[in-house]
């Protein structure tokens, strides 16, 4: 196994140090700039076909990084994930500007726009690997909690800003001009990148580049099983998410809808889910480190699931969104909570690998779950749907506590 030694610790805490700070703008700008290529693309699509096809044309990105994720973990670490995330969004602009063009000079068919889809669907399954090993790259261990904290908030602030932008692109130029817009957003990106140093790490010279890809996927799935605390915390990341996207997502449409609520009731869900994990993510940024960070990111997620359940039986919009905001306090807390162990723990070596693993069940797996939630809420109502969900998002957190190793994980002083 190769030695870890931690990049020089720094001088400046990770939110006054301005190399970290170019990371975040970097990531931030990229997350916005995918919020409005989302926009664009459904706009484009319903424009361009039927109901039915613009649903295929926004679900088959979907595909390809569901099924190239793992290998994106491999080339991340192969590679190195700066040059992968450089590439990345370098291509995702080439692709947001070809597709302004294409739709301002002609009126591009529904496959041409699934093309598109499917294009970005396989990068994106090369950038976030590739984006979630650059923190250890970055700044030093101690200061990976706060990384984490900082990256929750930019997640927050590109939810918040990247729809009505591209709703508002979209209004004053077409679809044309909201891919437009994005692909400036991602130059922007791959500028502040560009000026990103990175601490080098043992890892990025030892890989055995001579093996193949599937030898070295092969590996990096060995080690994960055989760590004493990457195992049990890629298994709790999974059961939690399975658990937890249906009811956060189709389940929460089914339920404002049969409920009277409304577009607006969701809304006021989905605000209160945002602002919880706002706060989450602003509490570990500021702190920096949560004591016993193994047993709190397992007591986050039972909380969240608790809370989760509480949704289900809310019987008006206001209790809705209290615990909806409970939600996102707990589960962002344990998200990112997560997300900092597993770059504390895995040798840097395998920490694209890593990365691709737990990406796979929360972007590639977990929202299979929705036609089963939604099936299940037709059939047998919301409560009960809202409960089995709620109870298999909280097993997660109680295999977390059953692990020993796992539960007395701590972030570095």
């Amino acid at each position: 196994m190769t030695t870890v030694t931690a990049p020089p610790a720094t001088e400046r805490p990770a939110h006054r140090d301005a190399n970290v700070l170019r990371w975040l703008g970097a990531y931030t700008t990229s997350m916005v700039g995918d919020g409005i290529y989302f926009v664009a693309l459904s706009w484009a699509a319903a424009r361009s076909g039927s109901a039915g096809q613009a649903g295929l044309v926004l679900a088959v990105g979907a595909v390809p990084r569901a099924a190239l994720m793992l290998g994106g973990g491999v080339v991340a670490d192969r590679l190195g994930p700066r040059r992968v995330v450089i590439g990345s969004d370098a291509v995702r602009c080439a692709v947001l500007l070809v597709a302004a063009l294409l739709l301002l000079v002609s009126s591009p068919g529904i496959w041409l726009l699934a093309c598109i889809a499917l294009v970005f669907g396989a990068v994106d399954a090369l950038f976030l690997p590739s984006v979630g090993a650059l923190p250890p790259r970055i700044t030093a261990p101690d200061q990976l909690g706060r990384v984490q904290g900082m990256r929750g908030l930019a997640q927050r602030v590109a939810t918040v800003v990247a729809a009505p932008l591209g709703g508002l692109a979209v209004a004053l130029g077409g679809p044309a001009a909201a891919f437009g817009v994005g692909g400036v957003l991602f130059v922007l990106s791959l500028a502040l990148l560009a000026a990103v140093r990175l601490h080098p790490l043992p890892a990025d010279d030892t890989m055995a580049r001579g093996d193949s890809a599937m030898r070295q996927l092969v590996d990096g799935l060995r080690y994960i099983r055989g760590h004493r605390v990457l195992a049990p915390l890629t298994l709790v990341a999974a059961v939690t998410e399975l658990g937890f996207a249906g009811p956060a997502n189709i389940g929460l449409v089914l339920v404002a809808d049969r409920r009277g609520w409304g577009a607006a009731g969701m809304g006021w869900v989905v605000a209160g889910f945002g602002v919880g994990a706002g706060l989450a993510a602003l509490l570990l940024a500021v702190r920096g480190r949560i004591p016993r960070a193994g047993a709190v990111q397992s007591v986050g997620v039972i909380a969240g699931a608790v809370a989760l359940a509480g949704i289900g039986f809310a019987p008006s919009v206001a209790v809705a969104t209290a615990a909806g905001l409970c939600v996102g306090l707990c589960t962002g807390l344990g998200g990112a909570l997560i997300g900092a162990l597993m770059q504390t723990a895995a040798d840097p070596a395998y920490l694209g690998r890593v990365t691709s693993v737990a990406t796979l069940f929360t972007m590639g797996v977990a929202p299979l779950c929705y036609p089963v939630v939604g099936a299940a809420i037709g059939a047998w109502g919301i409560e009960p749907v809202y409960t089995a969900c709620a109870a298999l998002s909280a097993l997660g957190g109680v295999i977390g506590l059953c692990s020993r190793p796992l539960r007395r994980a701590e972030l570095p002083r």
